[in-house]
This record gives structure tokens, sequence and C-alpha cells, in this order.
């Protein structure tokens, strides 16, 4: 009897489930989907890559600068890249929409590319540091900042050596 009642009820309320993917459905506040690469933001520490527990992340050096694939059918949506990137040039949204067809599933990629500048002293090709970066590291940024931020690490030292020798500080 107690089971006519429980099925009763349960008919006069409806139903109980999302209609996904017939209708639409919720998408929780904190839920880790699809990751979103900002180019302008990354300095190229590869520290994503190392962190991906799904291996998902890679890195490939061309002559246009450093070239970012992550693979969305193998991102395992920890959060690790998001947690341990310093710019904050990956972050995880909430677009959950990844369904595809087993044979698109090779091409289930978003692929960035860290655009390489010149060194304002030697002309070497150099990933750029970012304002994102400068803003973390410096708390804000001045012009010197800025001029150390568009040369290679052996311009930096250089300048920052004959600084020091004339007591002016960075």
């Amino acid at each position: 009897m107690k089971m006519l009642k429980v099925l009763l009820q349960n008919l006069l309320k409806g139903p109980s489930t999302d209609p996904f993917p017939f209708g639409d459905t919720f998408t929780p506040k904190k839920l880790r989907a699809r990751i979103r690469f900002d180019e302008t933001a990354c300095t190229g520490c590869r520290m994503c890559e190392h962190v991906c527990a799904g291996g998902a992340i890679r890195f490939q050096e061309t002559p246009d600068g450093l070239k970012f694939t992550i693979w969305h059918n193998t991102c395992a949506f920890c959060g690790l890249c998001e947690h341990y990137c310093v710019p904050k040039a990956i972050k995880l949204t909430t677009d959950w929409h990844l369904s595809h067809k087993q044979e698109d599933k090779y091409a289930m990629t978003d692929i960035g590319t860290v655009a390489l500048i010149r060194c304002i002293q030697c002309n070497k090709k150099i990933i750029p540091t970012s304002p994102q970066l400068n803003a973390v590291a410096y708390k804000g940024s001045n012009e010197m900042i800025e001029k150390l931020a568009r040369m290679c690490p052996d311009c930096r030292r250089e300048l920052s050596a004959k600084l020091l020798i004339k007591g002016v500080s960075v």
C-alpha cells in the first residue's frame, strides 16, 4: 500500500530529472570544464604542461612562437593547470558542452600561439613577459619594468648590473 502512495506522489509531482539533452539544464557555479587559454598572458614557463594529470597540454616551439595545444578529450578537468599558472593565462570555464562524434575525437583541441617579440637591445627572439605576471611580481608597473619586460634575460642582467654599479635601483 505504501508503494502505491509513493508511486502516486511521484506521478503527480512530475519528472525529477533534467530534460537534457532534449531541453535546458543548469550548470553549477563552480563547475570546472573547457579550458580557455590567453596567449597574451602566457610566459611560456610550461608549468601547466608539467602538472597536467591527463597529459592534455602540450607546447611546441615554432618559428612564430610557442604553440599551445589542449586536448579536451584527454583533459580530466582537475584544475591543476589553472592553479599553478601564475599569470593566470589558463582559466577553466563552465562550458561543459564537449560532446562529439567518435570520428571527431582528434579534433577536440584548442590551439594558441604565444607570439615571440624581438629584444629591444640585441634583437634576439624572446617570449615577452606578460603584464599580468608583472602585476603579480612587482605589484604594478613603471617605465623601467616595461623596458625590462621587452629584453632577453642576458640584456636584462647586463642592464641591471650597469644600473647597480651606478647606484640606481631597478
